[in-house]
């Protein structure tokens, strides 16, 4: 049970106004207005009070080799209460920071709840990261405890620290074992109310500095924010809701946290260790999927395969992460007669700007701003409202979804809230029907396979290699990936721009990133400066699109990172 059941009734007005208002956007949009709430634990409050007797399934999870793990709201209520009465026990308290780096499976779920359910303070992270990307979120997320897949903890070996290791799986040396909370109690008592003010999530993204930025949501922020999110997607109560996303990024909590379970929808994975567009469409049939939200890559692999019939039940197709080609819509859209749908939000916001159900799309537009956000775009060097501009959103009218801000770097966050407005750093422009279109951003980070790309900290890398005298990183079109990592590399005195020398620094650089951060392209070349020595990206990117016409093509003076089979192991 909640902590304060007008809490949980206040939430539910708002929830079912949206799902009322469905495919009436002028209705939500003028109507709907976020739930005022000053104490709120979305998993006691929300979450436990859906799952009293509730004997649908809340995560649905099935494996290539046949295995499935399924769960109903009702077990995962009391499952949840044993890990964090289990967690208790090992002195996780209201405020911890808590590291939970684990993959698509149940235990990610339960520990999320669990958490929540504490007041503990979670730092998600992928499986994908380097050791030197977990000493930075221990050390400047001061994390006191960690729980990790058993076969990634050796990731942790060298991470100095005094935080408590938790390992789901094989039993390891030093390390508790999740699987004791087994014997915990299944009835949780919280030690007090939580305050819909305290902070919730700290979620580590690329920016334009060396370091990831801290961004700081509370209990109503992504919670209650993503209320929009679920209004985007479309996602009903009963409904099997399938998005393609790895954990520990913002866009696994949009999409397989909170949205599905603010709608009452199972959530449903299907885990791959290759893609595999037949079998994947062939398990959206098989478990009837309502609702599928996958980013721009995975769309882009499935229309070069036969997309075949649509899967009987499916109603709602959407993309996020990155802008959609609208040729990829249209192939859709002859094969399925569905369009997808495609929205626009940060790590720092719930959904800002979508296509919402039921309403008319504009072939290159995102949309329109959805229920509970105002957008503004705005010029960067006037600070006026124009049509073409910044998207920006109005702090006299604060939307729920908006992040507090960076942990820890008081300057970023007061430059990011400046003049009125927080800033998003893209730029986008409007209509007259109000429909917005993405532009580009506003400074030089880009996404590559939906994952944020700061050239920034790839060149502080590249740098620390002998042969390195400078490098700059910049989008190279990818048919798959849309884009991918390239260094333009100016070389030390002496060194020889060749196939030895590339094939050291593309090694170099896969021993020290994550995989997802990885070089993909490398060129030799003489880096274009302004006359006060900074480095043009600019003409570089430009320079990447005079060479990729055709993004399949292949510059003769371009090394891939492809072509060493000595990097494929």
């Amino acid at each position: 049970m909640g902590q304060d059941n007008e809490a949980t009734q206040r939430f539910r007005e708002a929830r079912d106004y949206l799902l009322e208002h469905g495919a009436d956007y002028a209705t939500a949009y003028e109507g709907y207005a976020p739930p005022k709430l000053d104490q709120f634990n979305w998993a006691l409050d929300w979450f436990d009070a859906i799952a009293v007797g509730n004997n649908r399934p809340a995560i649905w999870i099935q494996e290539e080799d046949g295995r499935e793990a399924k769960l109903s709201f009702q077990e995962m209520s009391a499952r949840s209460n044993q890990v964090a009465n289990w967690l208790r026990s090992l002195g996780v308290k209201r405020g911890d920071r808590f590291i939970i780096m684990l993959g698509n499976q149940v235990e990610l779920w339960e520990t999320v709840l669990a958490a929540i359910k504490l007041g503990a303070v979670v730092i998600p992270a992928t499986p994908a990261l380097a050791p030197m990307d977990l000493r930075d979120r221990i050390d400047r997320g001061n994390a006191k405890h960690v729980i990790v897949a058993s076969k990634d903890a050796s990731k942790f070996d060298d991470v100095v620290g005094d935080y408590t290791r938790i390992a789901v799986g094989e039993h390891l040396q030093g390390w508790r074992s999740y699987g004791e909370a087994d014997e915990a109690g299944t009835e949780f008592t919280p030690d007090g109310p939580t305050a819909a003010t305290d902070p919730l999530l700290l979620y580590f993204t690329s920016g334009t500095t060396s370091r990831p930025k801290l961004v700081e949501h509370t209990h109503v922020s992504y919670p209650v924010g993503h209320l929009s999110t679920m209004y985007w997607i479309g996602v009903r109560p009963g409904d099997t809701h399938l998005n393609i996303s790895s954990p520990g990024w913002a866009k696994h909590a949009w999409s397989s946290l909170f949205a599905p379970w603010n709608a009452e929808a199972t959530i449903y994975v299907y885990n791959y260790t290759r893609f595999n567009s037949e079998a994947l469409l062939a398990k959206m049939a098989e478990c009837e999927v309502n609702t599928f939200c996958a980013p721009p890559t995975v769309w882009r692999m499935l229309i070069q395969s036969d997309l075949g019939t649509k899967p009987a039940t499916l109603r709602e197709a959407l993309s996020a992460g990155e802008p959609l080609n609208p040729e990829i819509i249209e192939q859709v859209s002859r094969a399925w007669g569905l369009t997808i749908r495609d929205g626009y939000g940060q790590t720092e916001t719930t959904l800002q700007v979508g296509n919402t159900p039921g309403q008319r799309l504009k072939p290159g537009s995102m949309g329109r701003p959805v229920p509970g956000y105002q957008i503004a775009l705005v010029d960067p060097i006037s600070g006026a409202v124009v049509e073409e501009g910044e998207i920006c959103l109005p702090l006299d009218n604060r939307p729920t979804g908006l992040m507090v801000g960076y942990q820890g770097d008081q300057t970023l966050a007061a430059e990011a809230m400046k003049g009125g407005f927080y800033h998003t750093g893209d730029v986008a422009s409007r209509d007259q029907d109000g429909y917005i279109t993405y532009v580009g951003r506003a400074d030089d980070v880009f996404k590559a396979s939906d994952y944020r790309i700061s050239p920034f900290e790839l060149e502080s890398v590249l740098i620390e290699h002998q042969a390195v005298m400078e490098a700059a990183v910049v989008p190279s079109p990818d048919p798959i990936r849309l884009a991918v990592p390239k260094a333009y590399v100016a070389l030390a005195a002496g060194v020889e721009p060749n196939r030895e020398t590339a094939l050291s620094i593309l090694r170099y650089a896969k021993d020290r990133l994550s995989p997802h951060k990885r070089i993909r392209r490398l060129e030799f070349y003489e880096l274009p400066k302004t006359i006060s020595g900074k480095i043009r990206r600019v003409e570089l990117r430009a320079r990447e699109r005079e060479l990729h016409p055709d993004v399949d093509a292949k510059p003769a003076e371009e090394f891939r990172y492809e072509d060493f089979p000595e990097l494929q192991s």
